[in-house]
């Protein structure tokens, strides 16, 4: 099979007996041919076309359903149309992204459904958009109104050059970013990618990484369809709601290929807790890739030491690095081989910095994993600020370029101008060095924290304070403060916590401790923060922690902080209806801008299933061990849940 072009890889399929699997459930799902992939992408295409979409045009796919985005999605690619996927999520912060992304992209169309185009209808009347959101609604195609895939639309033969769509990434809520990727791009990516990872018509691979995400989209479609793979397709919230049921399904359908970042190794061992599951087999799992977000060597270890009964192959642990920017893959390892990681010094770790292997002091010690050379058809650099090349061993910026890496960001000169050089060189923005021709990863180039004359990653301090009792690393941000009058960066560690200051005393000591010994660093202050900034594509945004920091936006509490150090009073009995309060305002702070009533339920006010992930923690923050992420289901109001609660902490006082 040969291919330039994702129409031509849609085209060479259509004969092919292989199918995408939608898995709604343990016993629901629904099986679309490749064949029918192709017919429906052909007769969305004539309604598009009907609207008046055209070659060249952009389209904002806003759709929570993995069918329906495929759909849209390759029918914009038979007409040459460009789809613009952005995740639907459940706050306003998607939706104010929509908007600012419909701006940027001049007079897009919108496929969407009609209950997400009434929820931007409601928001754009709030921040005064009504006028951006009426052009755009009379440019939308509603997901629910494809009835007849009879009449095929005309499609376009598109060449490598052509866009084929645009993948937006991190970047400031204000200003998203979107990267700009070729046919060209993705093809040598995919073809990159096969070669090192020997994808095949015997692969069964399973996902439940979003569409909108780049190793959901292009590692878990793209190129699973190009090699004609038994694909098949979880929802997130799926995931999120009965996490066991990923590696369920997997052991059911003998998957060979699937994948995780660290948030879903940490989910999935949290629910299983000490159990084990009777008869899953996953011995047919030869790749289980590890990316998305900094892998942490100790939780791989974990997963796959807690998992070891199934049969699941130390091998299969399969640790990669790539971004948007690349078409999703710059370095895979060699797959069948044993994942592996350095001891490095984390005080050694600057631009320009030899790294110093297995440091003789253990609190000076930081496990970094190895995520392979880098992919064939693509070239990687390590450089230093001034981008001329360092030799190995020396840490510095990752700097990429081949036929699979973006041209740039879509109507973004600025932008591009900053990333991608004259020889086509493009800045990661991550921080690494080779060692025997493997690269690993030490951190992002704008997050360093700089104490004592030593450079530190904050994802490493977040590591560590993250083992405090009740925190993960979503609640905790490491950042380094230079407040007027002091002599340079402190160290400062914020932490989600909505409880009161006295029951965080514990949390804010624990954290201070454990980076102290395992760092030698001093934390000079341990923040309670309601809310921790992200930009939309879920990255924190440390900077404006930093400037709330240095604008004494936390001095209130801090001073009480320090005045209830010293008398730290005992806990009374919990009421019912105190239960319910604290409750209430655990779910209120998750779901901003919502009033929420004790007998409303969750699910009918529009709480997602990562929404309830966060309002468990928070629970399980302030009442340790006591309520299961199952049990929200089962309890769905905050009067169920605070009576469920109230009959369990008696139970536990009854027993102590």
């Amino acid at each position: 099979m040969t291919y330039s072009t994702l129409v031509e890889i849609l085209e060479q399929n259509r004969g092919v007996d292989r199918a995408v699997t939608y898995i709604g459930g343990e016993n629901a799902e629904r099986r679309v041919s490749y064949a029918d992939l192709y017919t429906r992408a052909l007769g969305i295409l004539h309604h598009l076309q009907a609207l008046g979409a055209r070659r060249g045009d952009p389209m904002i796919l806003f759709l929570s359903d993995n069918e329906q985005f495929l759909d849209a999605f390759w029918a914009a690619v038979c007409g040459g149309i460009v789809p613009v996927p952005l995740a639907v999520g459940i706050s306003d912060e998607h939706r104010h992204k929509l908007l600012r992304v419909a701006r940027k992209l001049g007079r897009p169309f919108l496929y969407t459904d009609a209950k997400n185009l009434e929820r931007l209808k409601a928001l754009a009347a709030e921040v005064g958009e009504t006028a951006l959101y009426e052009e755009l609604k009379a440019r939308t195609f509603l997901a629910e109104s494809v009835s007849d895939v009879s009449r095929p639309g005309v499609p376009y033969r598109p060449t490598p050059d052509d866009l084929a769509f645009i993948q937006f990434s991190s970047g400031s809520t204000s200003e998203p970013k979107g990267v700009m990727l070729t046919h060209g791009n993705l093809v040598a990516n995919t073809l990159g990618a096969t070669a090192v990872d020997h994808f095949s018509d015997q692969d069964v691979s399973l996902s439940w990484m979003p569409l909108t995400h780049d190793m959901g989209l292009i590692g878990f479609f793209i190129m699973q369809f190009a090699n004609r793979v038994h694909i098949n397709l979880m929802p997130t919230d799926l995931f999120v709601r009965r996490p066991l049921l990923w590696l369920q399904a997997a052991a059911k359908k003998r998957v060979t290929i699937t994948c995780s970042p660290n948030f879903g190794y940490r989910h999935f061992l949290k629910v299983l807790g000490e159990r084990r599951l009777e008869d899953l087999d996953l011995s047919s799992i030869r790749l289980i890739y590890n990316g998305a977000e900094p892998i942490s060597v100790e939780l791989a270890n974990e997963f796959m030491g807690r998992l070891a009964y199934t049969g699941l192959k130390r091998s299969a642990m399969y640790p990669v690095y790539g971004l948007a920017e690349a078409s999703l893959a710059v370095s895979l390892p060699v797959p069948g081989a044993d994942y592996r990681w350095l001891r490095v010094d984390r005080r050694r770790l600057g631009i320009g910095a030899r790294v110093e292997h297995n440091p003789a002091q253990a609190r000076d010690a930081l496990e970094l994993m190895c995520v392979g050379p880098v992919v064939p058809n693509m070239q990687l650099a390590i450089t230093d600020d001034a981008r001329a090349p360092l030799a190995e061993g020396t840490v510095g910026h990752i700097l990429i370029r081949g036929p699979n890496v973006t041209r740039g960001y879509f109507g973004d000169p600025e932008a591009t101008a900053a990333a991608v050089d004259a020889q086509g060189w493009v800045d990661t923005g991550d921080l690494g060095f080779l060692h025997e021709g493997q690269l690993y990863i030490a951190g992002r180039a704008k997050e360093i924290i700089f104490i004592n004359g030593q450079n530190y990653y904050p994802y490493d301090l977040e590591n560590i304070a993250q083992r405090a009792p009740g925190l993960d690393l979503n609640k905790v941000v490491a950042a380094g403060v230079a407040k007027p009058g002091t002599q340079g960066e402190q160290l400062v560690v914020f932490v989600l916590h909505r409880g009161s200051l006295e029951d965080f005393l514990p949390t804010a000591t624990a954290v201070g401790r454990l980076i102290n010994e395992h760092t030698g660093l001093e934390v000079a202050e341990v923040v309670p923060v309601k809310r921790i900034p992200k930009t939309t594509s879920g990255k924190v945004q440390r900077h404006l922690l930093e400037q709330a920091h240095i604008d004494g936006e936390f001095d209130a509490e801090l001073a009480e902080l320090e005045a209830l150090r010293a008398a730290r009073g005992g806990g009374a009995a919990v009421s019912g209806s105190q239960l319910e309060a604290r409750l209430q305002g655990i779910c209120e702070a998750a779901l901003p801008g919502k009033r929420i009533q004790v007998d409303d339920n969750l699910f009918e006010i529009g709480a997602s299933s990562l929404k309830l992930i966060e309002i468990h923690e928070n629970i399980d923050r302030d009442f340790p061990g006591l309520i299961d992420l199952t049990e929200l289901f089962d309890h769905p109001t905050i009067a169920e849940l605070a009576k469920h609660l109230e009959a369990k902490l008696a139970a536990a006082a009854a027993r102590a």
